[in-house]
């Protein structure tokens, strides 16, 4: 049975509502979007062709508000709701709702949803139906047991996924601590906090098979794509394929998909997740019962555009033949590019994007809820985009990758671009030899400041002569020196900068078309102004000359942001004079992030140790411990249970022991 539709409501945001929009649009459906306070200068709102708030901030009050939603698809006329990924996607009861509603659920069928959404249930039916799967036992209200587990093990939250409510532990006398810290998180981000153990298996490949299914019983597979490199559990590059999977490997991996999704009677389109350990042996680890994040590498690899395939399937068409005859063509890497703070482990960061700017170019996708002027918030997933490159080769598609990351403009935020350019640039990663313990033989932090320095003292001096340039009034556009300047000779100027924590101190002297300067003591070499403007600083340094792109952003004591063929920079000036009113106490213990205060753990008059936990906050649905740096005594508590605090705000004073 056929039914067709005409207008599509899609229940999520950003960039994966932005997506579903341009798909249905391409295929003549209408579109509906909803959104949030806070998302209502997104782009994707604009985009679609009516759209409907959802009043509030908090997902519990917006996105996770099914009757809201099916609400706002009656009141648009819609007759259809795709969930696209996260929020409601795989929630068993609102696509129930829809169907009461008589509203066209784009995914698998409520029953499957349930079956799989059960993560101690799934395994067992893939047992059953002769999938590998490892030990695992659930967690009850009872007594907490390994039992044939062992360890090493996980503990995972039975009804979510996305690395939370996931925990390592290698010590037993950890298991408690463990299990209760992730049934809150997985409550707070599930609506459910039932837990289960699950046997470890050490640096394991995470490679997942990306099924279709259509109501006529038929399931096919689309290949597979690996996921490998991973920070809290959680995907940042992803490809297809598997740089470690050849056609033996690929066709025993599909299969146990495809049996899989016969055994659910999958439709739509699903991914069944494994663990590749290293003698090739592989274990069921969950099914995805909605599009994955990751879904364009397949996309690329294949010609296919799986939204398209997911709404004729919930029209109720067969599979068309092209994705029966479908073959890997090439190879596609994607990058998610996420607002994050990597040196302090992975923060999310909040404010707004100054300016944000990926440039196109041959074999480029990007994915992107965000554009200039876009403010992130505390509230949602820190993803700014997904970038994809496509190549003839994994080499040139890692190569097309790091150059549209490095010259991309992102202004205004910390985030993992140094990072994601560093791996795809790495020689381990080049090798193909990628597991789950990558970023542990590589540390982040490290792998992103490599090669950052020497870029970042030029990109000091080049904002030093931009603001030279503002202060002098000059025209705001030049492409040439500014009058003048070739008959200069400067008195000498100081100017001092921090950038990823590091102190820059500029001292250079313009001497007509040339400058002698060096940063912290240490010289640039001969250095020759071709052009400067305040937006834009053509600069010859030993004979390499480069265009400099600036941003000066903010009064006072502003950012100034240079992008370049040889990275990007964010460069705070340094005041000369420090403001007393801005100065806080010593040892005080700062939030990381804008959040919510879930436990303080410590009474003022207490004596801690190094290390010890003092509060626990709760952001983006993640759990973030503040701890103390040393030992010594708490002399001030500013902030109590159930309180929302700024990123920066003093939560704890901890004093030396008297």
């Amino acid at each position: 049975m056929t039914q067709s539709i005409s207008t599509l409501l899609i229940a999520n945001r950003g960039e994966i509502a932005a997506r579903i929009i341009r798909t249905a649009h391409a295929l003549g459906i209408a579109t509906v979007a909803v959104y949030s306070d806070p998302d209502a200068e997104a782009p994707y709102v604009t985009l679609a062709d009516q759209s409907v708030r959802l009043p509030g901030a908090a997902p519990a009050d917006t996105y996770l508000r099914g009757d809201l939603i099916i609400a706002a698809a009656a009141a648009t006329g819609a007759g259809a709701v795709h969930p696209g990924y996260g929020f409601l996607s795989e929630n068993a009861a609102f696509a129930r709702a829809c169907a009461d509603a008589s509203l066209i659920f784009v995914g698998p069928a409520p029953s499957t949803i349930q079956a799989m959404g059960d993560k101690v249930a799934a395994k067992a039916m893939m047992a059953e139906a002769g999938v590998p799967v490892l030990p695992s036992v659930t967690i009850t209200d009872g007594e907490i047991n390994a039992g044939t587990v062992g360890f090493p093990l996980l503990v995972k939250a039975a009804f979510g996924g996305g690395g939370r409510g996931m925990r390592l532990v290698t010590d037993p006398a950890r298991l408690d601590e463990a299990v209760q810290s992730a049934r809150r998180e997985a409550a707070a981000a599930f609506g459910d906090g039932t837990v289960f153990l699950e046997r470890y298996v050490p640096d394991p490949r995470h490679v997942e098979v990306q099924i279709l299914g259509d109501a006529h019983g038929d399931v096919v597979h689309l290949f597979e794509r690996e996921c490998s490199i991973q920070r809290r559990y959680q995907k940042i590059i992803e490809e297809s394929p598997s740089p470690a999977v050849d056609d033996a490997l690929r066709q025993k991996l599909t299969h146990a998909a495809v049996t899989a999704g016969r055994a659910v009677g999958y439709t739509g389109a699903g991914t069944v997740e494994f663990v590749v350990d290293r003698d090739g042996s592989f274990y069921f680890l969950e099914m995805n019962t909605r599009l994955q994040v990751e879904h364009p590498v397949t996309e690329e690899v294949t010609g296919l555009d799986l939204v398209e395939l997911q709404l004729r399937v919930a029209e109720g068409e067969p599979l068309p033949p092209e994705v029966r005859r479908a073959a890997i063509t090439g190879h596609a890497i994607e990058a998610r590019l996420y607002a994050e703070d990597v040196p302090a482990g992975f923060l999310p960061v909040t404010g707004t994007l100054h300016r944000f700017a990926i440039p196109p170019g041959p074999g480029l996708r990007i994915d992107t809820g965000y554009r200039d002027g876009s403010v992130i918030s505390p509230h949602y997933d820190a993803m700014l985009a997904k970038v994809i490159a496509r190549g003839r080769t994994r080499a040139e598609a890692a190569r097309r990758l790091a150059r549209a990351l490095q010259t991309a403009e992102i202004h205004g935020l910390a985030t993992d671009r140094d990072l994601l350019v560093a791996i795809l640039r790495e020689p381990e990663f080049l090798a193909g030899a990628t597991d789950t313990g990558y970023l542990t033989r590589h540390p982040p932090a490290a792998l992103a400041a490599n090669g950052a320095a020497p870029a970042t003292a030029r990109h000091a001096l080049v904002a030093a002569l931009a603001r030279q340039v503002v202060n002098r009034a000059a025209a705001p556009v030049l492409t040439t020196l500014p009058s003048g300047w070739r008959n200069v000779v400067s008195a000498p100027q100081r100017v001092g900068y921090t950038a990823a924590g590091q102190q820059y101190d500029v001292a250079y002297r313009v001497l007509g078309e040339t400058v002698q300067a060096s940063v912290n003591d240490v010289p640039l070499g001969l250095a020759k102004i071709i052009g400067a403007s305040p937006d834009r600083v053509d600069l010859e340094i030993d004979g390499r000359r480069r265009v400099y792109r600036v941003h000066r952003v903010g009064p006072g004591n502003p950012v100034t942001y240079v992008d370049a063929s040889d990275g990007s920079s964010a460069l705070t000036e340094v005041p000369r004079f420090g403001d007393p009113d801005k100065l806080t106490p010593a040892g005080s213990l700062l939030a990381p992030m804008p959040g919510l205060v879930r436990r303080v753990l410590v009474e003022v008059g207490g004596v801690v140790t190094a290390g010890q936990p003092l509060l626990v906050l709760e952001a983006m649905k993640m759990e973030q411990t503040v701890a103390a740096p040393a030992a010594g005594v708490v002399a001030e508590l500013r902030a109590k249970a159930g309180e929302q605090v700024a990123a920066g705000q003093v939560l704890a004073v901890v004093e030396p022991c008297p």
